[in-house]
């Protein structure tokens, strides 16, 4: 089966997970995708192919050879709740000309807005209708991920370690490795399936917070609130206007680090903000949540101490530290990269992954890309082509 079929597959489960919830998986149907993939791992041979009561699935291919490495491939399976994820009407646009493209409700996806797709000129081009996200992150992934592991069951010719295969739920929420077996997943070191466009690795990501500001007013009669009301909308404003402008995720690239406003509710009593800060430095990324309590304490002498209240809570860090002693595993996949033709290109995640806090568990775990573009919208899309691609990488990867 070629890759994309089990694509175009996987993407009919609806598997976003919420953010709001404190189970684990955080959605029901994160588990109807596991509980799929756990038989077709044990139909494709993996005999200890499961799911476990927290919605992991994990399964594993015996070493044929002595003296290699066990290596992890690891992949999420849920998606992002923010766009809608169902019903899913995909499409594959074949001989993509690389220009604009309307999708099926009307909406353009163009490159000259999404660069990168400029690239799939010429490939068969995968895309929703322009209702939902496409879920290539990271169903795209798991794809490479079962398919690459199928070819090499295939062909008792291809010499490898053990291979440790790992699906995880609510990586978008950020909890994709926090019940993680580790230990029993058995790798010396792993890979996430997790990236953009074919070529990438990365093993440097965000520093990264979440950060609740929460505003207490004081509501009286707008007619009689001369030196009484205190508008807690207001002076969330003003908390908002008080970080730099120029940073913000809009405004930044590369290394640079942001405070992205992600929600806010509000009234004249009570107003909240919801943040997440990203450094990829870690002086600045403390800088950072010194900021907001500063501009907290600033607001509370202006107005009335109490009347802002910040809560900073760290998600994950750079995982650069921990991979630098071992750049082998990056010369790894830089050299699988080039024997199947591509010349790889390090670049930080503007992001994280599974693999971020993996590797400060113990699982030294650098990301590779997938092919996907466009992630977390409804302009997703991924070439079929580069699917093959980053299928053929893997098998590179984990074999000799």
């Amino acid at each position: 089966m070629r890759t994309y079929e089990r694509f175009l597959n996987y993407i009919q489960y609806d598997t976003a997970s919420d953010e709001s919830s404190d189970t684990c998986p955080s959605t029901q149907k994160q588990l109807v995708l596991g509980r799929a993939l756990a038989e077709e791992m044990k139909a494709m041979g993996i005999a200890d192919a499961r799911i476990d009561e927290h919605g992991y699935v994990y399964g594993s291919i015996p070493a044929n050879a002595e003296g290699l490495p066990a290596i992890g491939l690891i992949a999420h399976m849920d998606v992002v709740d923010s766009v809608p994820s169902a019903p899913m009407n995909a499409s594959v646009v074949e001989n993509y000309d690389g220009g604009p493209l309307a999708l099926k409700n009307g909406l353009i996806l163009d490159p000259a807005v999404f660069p990168e797709v400029a690239g799939a000129k010429g490939k068969h081009l995968i895309v929703t209708d322009g209702n939902t996200t496409l879920g290539a992150d990271d169903k795209a992934g798991v794809a490479e991920i079962m398919t690459a592991c199928e070819r090499v069951l295939a062909d008792p010719t291809l010499r490898h370690g053990k291979i440790c295969i790992g699906f995880t739920p609510d990586e978008e929420i950020g909890r994709g490795a926090d019940r993680f077996d580790v230990q029993g997943f058995g790798a010396d070191f792993a890979y996430t399936l997790d990236g953009g466009v074919v070529g990438d690795i990365s093993y440097e990501n965000f520093n990264a917070a979440s950060g609740t500001v929460t505003v207490y007013g004081r509501s009286v009669h707008p007619g009689h609130a001369k030196d009484i009301m205190r508008n807690a909308s207001m002076i969330a404003m003003e908390f908002a206007a008080m970080l730099p402008p120029q940073e913000r995720p809009e405004h930044t690239e590369h290394r640079e680090g942001f405070y992205h406003l992600c929600a806010m509710q509000g009234s004249v009593d009570r107003a909240t903000l919801n943040y997440i800060l990203r450094d990829h430095d870690k002086a600045r990324f403390e800088a950072r949540k010194r900021t907001f309590s500063a501009i907290a304490d600033y607001l509370n002498g202006k107005y009335c101490p109490g009347t802002v209240e910040v809560a900073v809570t760290d998600s994950y860090y750079n995982m650069r530290e921990v991979v630098e002693p071992r750049m082998d595993i990056v010369e790894r996949a830089l050299a699988a990269y080039r024997a199947v033709g591509v010349e790889p290109v390090v670049s930080p995640i503007r992001g994280g992954t599974d693999g971020s806090k993996l590797t400060f568990m113990g699982l030294p775990t650098p990301n590779i890309a997938t092919g996907g573009m466009n992630f977390h919208g409804r302009f997703e899309c991924i070439a079929v082509e580069d699917m093959d691609i980053m299928t053929d990488m893997v098998v590179r990867l984990i074999t000799q």
